[in-house]
C-alpha cells in the first residue's frame, strides 16, 4: 500500500508539474504571440510613416525642381536681355566712337569728305556772254547763281561736276540782291541751307567755284565778319577771306557740315582776302520770293 501511495504521489506530483509547465508555456506563447502583433503593429505604423514622408520628399522635390526651373527661366531671360543690352550698348559706342571721329576732324576743319559730297552740288554757269557758278538746291532740279551771271543772255547751260550737261530755264530773279534762279529737267543732290545766324567769325569756310575758268576749285579760309553792307545797301553779307575771283560768282560758301551759309556775291577790288557772300538766311527768302513757293526750308 506504501509504494502505491508513493507511486500515486509521484505521479500527481509530475501532473502538477506538467500543468505548471505548460500554463507557462502557454504564457511564453501568448507572450510571443503579443511580441509579433506588436512588431507587426510597429513595422505598419513605420512603413505608413516612411510612405508619408516619401511622398512628401518627392513633392518637395517636384517643387524644387518647377522652382529650379523657373529660377533657370528667369536667368535665362534676364541673360538674353542683357546679352541684348551690352550688344546696344556696344553699338551706341561704335556709333558714338564714329561720331567723335568726324567731330574731331571736324575741329581740325578736315574739308575732305564735305567736299567730296559737296563738289557734285556745284554747277558751271555758262551763257552766252558770260559764265560763273551755281549751285543745286530744293528738289534737285533748281540752281541758285548771281544774276549778273545771267543777265542779258539768250541761252543759258549748266555742266556738273559729272561732265553732264543740262539747258536750263530761268524762273526768276532779283537784280537788287543779284540772285537768279534756274530751273533744268534733271533731279541732282541738292545742299542744304544752314542758319547764318549760327554762323560765327573765325569759324573755317570752304568755296567751290570756277576762278578764271577753272572748273570747280575749292579755296579754304574763314568768316572774317558778319552782316557787312553790300553797294546794295543790305546789311546781309559774310566778310571772308576765301580767295574769290571771277567765276567765283554764284558759288556756295560751304561750313564744315556740308551745308550753305552764303553765296560768294563779289570781292573788293584791287584788295585781297576781302570776299562777300550773300548770306544764307536772306538766300532761302529771297529765292522763294522768286518762284512764288518755299522751295527751299
Amino acid at each position: 500500500m506504501l509504494k502505491q501511495d508513493e507511486i500515486i504521489n509521484k505521479t500527481i506530483s509530475k501532473l502538477y508539474i506538467l500543468k505548471n509547465t505548460n500554463t507557462v508555456m502557454e504564457h511564453h506563447i501568448n507572450v510571443l504571440y503579443g511580441a509579433v502583433v506588436l512588431l507587426l503593429v510597429i513595422q505598419l505604423i513605420s512603413f505608413t510613416f516612411i510612405s508619408s514622408q516619401s511622398a512628401k520628399l518627392i513633392s518637395q522635390q517636384q517643387n524644387f525642381e518647377k522652382e529650379t526651373d523657373g529660377v533657370i527661366n528667369v536667368l535665362k531671360q534676364e541673360n538674353q536681355y542683357r546679352i541684348g543690352e551690352i550688344v546696344r550698348s556696344l553699338s551706341q559706342q561704335r556709333t558714338d566712337f564714329e561720331n567723335q571721329i568726324e567731330f574731331l576732324k571736324s575741329t581740325q576743319q578736315d574739308f575732305s569728305l564735305v567736299i567730296e559730297e559737296a563738289i557734285k552740288k556745284v554747277v558751271t554757269v555758262t551763257t552766252d556772254l558770260s559764265a560763273g557758278t551755281g549751285f543745286i538746291v530744293a528738289d534737285g532740279s533748281y540752281i541758285i547763281t548771281n544774276n549778273h551771271v545771267i543777265e542779258g543772255s539768250n541761252t543759258i547751260q549748266v555742266q556738273t561736276y559729272a561732265n553732264e550737261v543740262y539747258v536750263a530755264e530761268l524762273v526768276g530773279a532779283d537784280a537788287n540782291a543779284d540772285i537768279a534762279v534756274l530751273k533744268i529737267s534733271g533731279e541732282l543732290d541738292a545742299f542744304e541751307l544752314s542758319d547764318s545766324d549760327e554762323v560765327v567769325i573765325g569759324e573755317k569756310v570752304i568755296a567751290i567755284g570756277n576762278p578764271l575758268g577753272l572748273s570747280f576749285t575749292v579755296t579754304e579760309g574763314i568768316v572774317s565778319a558778319l552782316h557787312r553792307e553790300g553797294p546794295n545797301g543790305l546789311q546781309a553779307y559774310i566778310q571772308t577771306d576765301v580767295t574769290l575771283n571771277p567765276g567765283n560768282s554764284g558759288g556756295p560758301l560751304v561750313n564744315k557740315d556740308g551745308k550753305i551759309i552764303g553765296m560768294a556775291n563779289f570781292k573788293v577790288g584791287g584788295a585781297e582776302a576781302l570776299g562777300f557772300a550773300l548770306e544764307s538766311n536772306t538766300l532761302r527768302k529771297t529765292a522763294n520770293e522768286i518762284v512764288k513757293m518755299e522751295i527751299i526750308v
